[in-house]
């Protein structure tokens, strides 16, 4: 059975709304929510880094996850994109299936 996962993609703050759509528009995100401004401290290059960022949250399914994070790859700015996604234990059965025709391809909504 196909799953929903939730998932959590970090952005500089002028690049959320272009990966929000984008993910969306390709059917490879049902959803996708854009929190600004997020503070965010982090080790890279061998000291703690802070930054002000967005948070992206994307509803998408297991089938095609891997498609989305390679995607994210793609189009994110950052060396290594923060894209972190989580199965939904519990999810409403109408929404799930609203998630599932909005992630398949070719799909008319």
């Amino acid at each position: 059975m196909e799953q929903l996962l939730v998932g959590f993609v970090t952005t500089p703050p002028g690049d959320a709304d272009r990966i929000a759509k984008t993910l969306v528009e390709e059917r490879l995100a049902a959803c996708g929510n854009v929190l600004c401004t997020v503070r965010s401290y982090y080790w890279w290059e061998g000291r703690v880094q802070e930054d002000e960022e967005c948070l992206l949250i994307v509803k998408t399914t297991r089938s095609v996850a891997d498609r989305l994070i390679e995607r994210v790859k793609e189009i994110h700015p950052y060396t290594i994109p923060e894209v972190v996604l989580m199965p939904a234990d519990k999810v409403l059965k109408e929404y799930l299936d609203w998630a599932l025709r909005e992630t398949t391809v070719g799909s008319a909504g």
